[in-house]
């Protein structure tokens, strides 16, 4: 083999080894799941911390009390007026085994549903992504 063939071939397969060595295998196949929580009320306002705090310890921490991650955001939306909202939200994120998904799922529904009822609110948002996971 020539010095150019033989070093494109080992060019080739240098990101496949280099991925294999970092992907070391550990870990279990979970859904990682972000819901988006607007907090402009429709009538003017915001939905405060503390509202939202006990919105989460109602709803959301029985249905996933393994734990959960919070974190402050800061949200823009096109209305149905044409004009940009602009809102301080919250994201949260769960993680929960990929085989649970089914039973996971309702429950995550049942959240978003009781969000838009108790705030008046036109959505949340959600996200679902195949990830990895090892505690």
């Amino acid at each position: 083999m020539s010095g150019g063939v033989l070093g494109a071939l080992l060019a080739a397969g240098v990101p496949a080894l280099v991925g294999a060595a970092l992907h070391t295998g550990s870990g279990e196949p979970y859904v990682e799941t972000r819901l988006y929580f607007g907090t402009q009320r429709a009538a003017g306002g915001e939905i405060g911390r503390a509202e939202f705090m006990r919105f989460l310890d109602r709803e959301v921490t029985p249905g996933f009390p393994e734990g959960l991650t919070l974190q402050d955001g800061y949200g823009q939306w096109r209305g149905a007026d044409g004009r940009i909202v602009r809102e301080t939200s919250y994201e949260l994120i769960l993680l929960y085994p990929e085989k649970a998904a089914d039973e996971r799922d309702t429950r995550i529904e049942r959240i978003r549903r009781a969000y838009q009822d108790e705030f008046r609110q036109d959505s949340v948002g959600r996200s679902d992504d195949p990830v990895t996971v090892d505690f």
